[in-house]
């Protein structure tokens, strides 16, 4: 098949190029969120073919494998819907979550396509929660939202977003005291990490805004685990994902999403700033 009659997302030249070269390096990992306007339907197919695919320059468009993702017919690629119901019910997750355990009928993974993340809820999330985070590794979620916010943190920070169309510069996510505490975590300097939440406590930061600049950190490492595996990334993204590796990205960001839900609470920055410190500094 030549490079023009190749499987590819319409519209997207560019992030079918990126998922194409990811896919080689084996590298589209086990949860992927599409988000954007584009059509996110065809880029969950050809994310799935090209986890699938038993050729070259996946998804090659020719083997079997390919071809039965392309048309909807192969076993082991499922989409999660519930027509029954107005959201997914947490029934037909609890299903999913069992077959994922079950090992593939006849491809390299079991893939499960969720068209529309808007259709679950919290609830819903949570049951999904511990499979990817804690899954067998044939197992494999492509998470479909037209804007990435209709899933659960702990969800995102376990996943590798790919935007269709329109992705936002890094400028727009995260202000200067997100990239100077990443920046930090980095250099993984304990004392400068100290420090750096002394001078916010100091400066009569506020649980709002601590709230804030947690939340802009927290988004930035996901998406320097996001450029760890091959999606586009600014500079501070690609740094986390040099030196902090997917493990160390994870840790720091459950540990952020933790505090952002206590600044909710009555409880003071100075506290906050401190035991944030301390656990980030532990982080190995």
């Amino acid at each position: 098949m030549s490079e023009q009659n190749m499987p590819a997302i319409p519209g997207e030249p560019r992030l079918t190029e990126r998922l194409r070269e990811a896919a080689g390096r084996d590298a589209l990992g086990h949860a992927l969120i599409l988000s954007g306007q584009g059509d996110l339907a065809a880029a969950a197919r050809f994310a799935a073919a090209a986890m699938e695919c038993q050729g070259e320059n996946r998804p090659c468009g020719l083997c079997g494998p390919c071809r039965k993702v392309l048309r909807g017919i192969h076993p082991d690629v499922t989409t999660v819907e519930d027509p029954e119901h107005k959201n997914i019910a947490i029934d037909v997750l609890r299903d999913v979550v069992a077959d994922a355990y079950t090992l593939p009928n006849e491809g390299r993974r079991k893939i499960y396509i969720i068209p529309d993340c808007g259709l679950l809820d919290p609830k819903a999330q949570n049951v999904l929660l511990k499979v990817v985070e804690d899954g067998p590794a044939h197992a494999a979620f492509l998470f479909c939202a037209a804007n990435s916010a209709a899933l659960l943190p702990t969800i995102r920070s376990r996943a590798v977003e790919w935007k269709l169309s329109n992705p936002e510069p890094e400028t727009a996510e995260a202000d200067g005291g997100a990239q100077e505490l990443c920046r930090l975590l980095c250099e993984s300097r304990p004392a400068d990490i100290a420090a750096y939440f002394a001078r916010l406590e100091s400066g009569k930061t506020s649980r709002e805004e601590l709230k804030a600049l947690l939340s802009d950190a927290r988004d930035l490492l996901v998406r320097g685990l996001a450029a760890g595996y091959g999606a586009e990334g600014g500079p501070m993204a690609r740094r986390l994902a040099r030196e902090l590796g997917p493990r160390r990205i994870s840790a720091a960001a459950d540990v952020l999403q933790r505090f952002i839900g206590w600044c909710g609470y009555n409880t003071g920055v100075g506290h906050l700033a401190g035991a944030l410190a301390a656990e980030l500094t532990e982080l190995r």
